[in-house]
């Protein structure tokens, strides 16, 4: 199964041979073995390319579920003898500031040096998902207050406002407040429609009875920002991060639209090694809570 997983994410035998660490004869065979078993062919094999059959499509997400249990089930026979091991797979959004991811993967890595981490960054849906999938242990989301998220658990870390960013020499670059009926007068560099970041400034403009112009679409804050700085449009970003745009005007918004951070785990309670993780942001998983939009006692913010 490890075998087939690694082609499936490769996209290759030779690439999914160095991946396992075995030679590729030794995988390709033992993935024949297992479509001998099955029945079926899990890949369409050409000389240019790998890519998984209807059967494949089926087996892999199988596949992965299975080896994350076994792994689970090995990080929880470890942690009872007093070892925290196994992996940790954290994703996070481009403009988190609720905490200090790196500082926090940093301490952890010393007190925790067994556990493999890793981190991805993606849009709040795609992380989400991929938490409900077992894809990732932990991820750092920015929501709309009040919204909820279906198959994983969550706390919320942090409230905050969206503030506009302008480039030098724009009208509103030396304000330090303005409205949103000012803001609709303008073009808008945004996220992508329909994503969390998205509603977060529609919903606020559109409770206000006001409509905006989005010419541009991104995907990440870094593209926001040099969209801005290219006089292409303003932006809306949070105001924790503002100050990390270089080169921009930052301008406070009276009703500005809100966000929520919050960091999400499976809904199936996390591994020995996320448990560990959400300990150390203050956030105790076994808290049914009720209130996903309540921040813990201790802010992740101030933890060690």
């Amino acid at each position: 199964m490890r075998y087939v997983v690694a082609v499936a994410e490769t996209g290759g035998f030779t690439r999914a041979a160095e991946r396992c660490h075995v030679v590729q004869s030794a995988l390709s065979h033992q993935i024949a073995r297992l479509e001998k078993e099955l029945g079926a062919r899990l890949f369409h094999r050409t000389s240019r390319s790998v890519r998984l059959t209807a059967a494949g499509e089926a087996f892999v997400p199988v596949a992965r579920q299975a080896l994350e249990a076994a792994d689970r089930a090995r990080a929880e026979v470890e942690a009872v003898a007093g070892e925290v091991r196994g992996r940790l797979a954290v994703g996070a959004i481009s403009t988190v500031a609720a905490v200090d991811l790196a500082r926090e993967l940093g301490a952890y890595r010393a007190r925790y040096p067994q556990v493999r981490i890793s981190l991805r960054m993606e849009m709040s849906e795609q992380l989400i998902e991929q938490v409900r999938q077992g894809t990732l242990d932990v991820a750092f989301v920015g929501l709309v207050p009040g919204a909820r998220s279906q198959g994983v658990r969550e706390r919320a870390l942090a409230h905050g406002e969206l503030v506009a960013v302008v480039p030098p020499g724009h009208p509103l670059a030396g304000r330090e407040w303005t409205d949103l009926p000012r803001l609709a007068e303008e073009t808008f560099v945004d996220f992508t429609a329909g994503s969390a970041a998205r509603r977060q400034r529609d919903e606020a403009f559109r409770a206000a009875g006001l409509t905006t112009e989005v010419a541009f679409e991104v995907t990440t804050v870094e593209f926001l920002a040099k969209l801005v700085r290219a006089g292409l449009g303003i932006g809306m970003v949070p105001q924790a991060f503002a100050s990390e745009l270089t080169g921009l005007s930052v301008v406070r918004v009276h009703s500005a639209p809100a966000r929520v951070e919050r960091v999400v785990w499976n809904r199936l309670g996390p591994s020995p090694a996320a448990a560990a993780f959400l300990a150390a942001l203050g956030v105790d998983p076994s808290d049914p809570g009720t209130d996903p939009d309540r921040v813990p006692a201790v802010p992740a913010a101030q933890s060690t």
